[in-house]
């Protein structure tokens, strides 16, 4: 039987009944309720991180003006271009509080993966002009000042990129933002690239200058990496790619229901913070109607149990000898 996203109900020969159901039955009151809490959540933490990373790199940049220091700009670029990427998210979040229409009929949750897209851009063209400033300085070497304001602007970036990811991070977790917890872990890492200026600021001290151009490069080397892994993530996601064993958790849910005798056509997609999933359930031919919805029911309740994150489970129901044909 094929699968139908409408309850209906085909009389076999011998009295037995199959039926399409469409999983979101059970679910459906409190839906967007819990939609418009994530999206609040992702805002505030945007919000929050994009402050606490623009004063920090306003403050590097101010610092910047008395050190000089090249691997203090490649930090401060990349803080700012940080602060920036909160604002291609945001934009995201605000549009998926929008309800569904008969154009956009699954919301407008594919902006967020649209928005990682940018995130990853911002980031790559942060690298870009770090290392073009880098390698400029190696051919045309500039005098640094103050060894100590560069110790005092890495700990300025530090605290504010781990604030940042502090922020990020748990707001992600909370509300199964792939793109949230990956710009916090981002922030993270960048955290330590800005620890990176503070052996600048050393290797400045004990007379090697040329030390300051060469760990702006590696700063851009290090953003070129974090480019590499939020690029595969975004794009994966935008491929209906989903985390490995997530299916088979889907598989053994289904196991948990007696009088489900096998499930077919198991798909999940993200569709951006939000995760949704479809199977057809084989049953015996001999169940009603009404005992087959029920047992589609209680497999979508094992499945929202163990995958708390899925929004939403669309369920067919098939005979088990037409699953087996």
């Amino acid at each position: 039987m094929s699968e139908t996203s409408m309850e209906r109900a085909i009389h076999q020969p011998h009295g037995g009944l199959s039926a399409g159901h469409h999983g979101s039955h059970t679910h459906l009151h409190g839906v967007i309720d819990l939609q418009l809490t994530t999206t609040t959540c992702g805002l505030a933490a945007l919000k929050w991180s994009f402050l606490v990373l623009a004063i920090g790199s306003a403050l590097q940049v101010a610092l910047l003006m008395v050190s000089g220091s090249v691997a203090l700009l490649a930090d401060a670029i990349h803080n700012a271009a940080d602060a920036m990427t909160a604002i291609p998210l945001g934009i995201a979040f605000l549009l998926m509080k929008r309800r569904p229409t008969g154009r956009f009929t699954y919301g407008l949750g594919r902006v967020e993966d649209l928005a990682g897209v940018a995130v990853v851009l911002v980031i790559l063209l942060s690298a870009i002009a770090a290392a073009y400033e880098a390698v400029r300085r190696l051919f045309h070497p500039h005098p640094v000042g103050s060894p100590g304001v560069l110790v005092v602007a890495a700990l300025i970036g530090f605290l504010a990129n781990e604030l940042a990811a502090l922020i990020r991070t748990h707001a992600g977790k909370e509300i199964h933002s792939a793109a949230l917890v990956a710009d916090g872990q981002h922030a993270r890492v960048d955290g330590l690239a800005s620890l990176a200026v503070a052996a600048s600021a050393g290797a400045i001290k004990l007379g090697y200058p040329m030390a300051d151009p060469v760990i702006g490069l590696a700063i851009s080397a290090l953003i070129l990496v974090i480019v590499g892994k939020s690029g595969v993530a975004v794009f994966t996601r935008m491929l209906d790619g989903v985390e490995p064993g997530l299916v088979d958790e889907i598989r053994r849910s289904g196991r948990q229901v007696p009088g489900i005798r096998d499930l077919r056509q198991v798909r999940a997609r993200w569709i951006g913070h939000r995760l949704y999933a479809e199977a057809d359930i084989a049953i015996d031919s001999c169940l009603s109607v009404g005992e087959g919805i029920e047992l589609a029911r209680r497999f979508e309740l094992e499945v929202m149990s163990h995958l708390p994150e899925i929004r939403a489970v669309h369920v067919g129901i098939r005979t088990a000898e037409e699953s087996s044909a």
